[in-house]
């Protein structure tokens, strides 16, 4: 029996690439692994109820409560976050890599573990050609491009840390 499962699909990863980058307008560049953390939320969206949040971030918490359901697909089940997150990496980096080619974004940012946007009218072109995204889908791309999107990486506080899907003791 051949089972397809869209997290281990190159040409998956780069529709995935450019749905988020398509969104995120806020700065010259992102973090590799910002981004890849946002991939594997728009991957497993019921899986955002597990980022750890802080008292005062109800307002996230409201939000995901109320536009990403919990449901229970078991042809999607995720039994080890951290083990699956690091599975998803050499498709993740190859589509950065491939969209870096296409001249979408710079090659010699992703050299610097950086994601930075060269034209952002043929990533809307691309976008363009996509159907439109699922309620979902543009729930947990809203939340991840809007909210945490300016959460540090690092720290107790940091998206690693409250995600667990990277090691962040040691960072500074």
């Amino acid at each position: 029996m051949i089972v397809y499962n869209q997290a281990y699909d190159y040409y998956h990863a780069i529709y995935r690439m450019i749905r988020l980058l398509t969104h995120y307008k806020r700065a010259d560049f992102i973090e590799v692994d910002r981004l890849r953390i946002w991939d594997f939320y728009l991957l497993f969206p019921e899986q955002v109820h597990s980022i750890a949040l802080k008292k005062e971030d109800d307002e996230i918490r409201e939000l995901r409560k109320r536009f990403i359901k919990q449901k229970n697909n078991p042809y999607n089940e995720v039994f080890d976050n951290k083990k699956v997150f690091e599975k998803l990496r050499p498709y993740q980096i190859t589509a950065l890599q491939c969209l870096s080619s296409y001249g979408l974004i710079n090659k010699e940012s992703l050299k610097e573990n950086r994601v930075s946007v060269i034209s952002e009218k043929l990533l809307s072109d691309y976008n363009s050609k996509f159907e439109p995204l699922t309620y979902t889908e543009q729930n947990v791309i809203a939340l991840m491009t809007l909210h945490f999107s300016t959460i540090s990486m690092f720290g107790p506080d940091g998206l690693k840390h409250r995600t667990k899907l990277m090691i962040s003791k040691y960072d500074a």
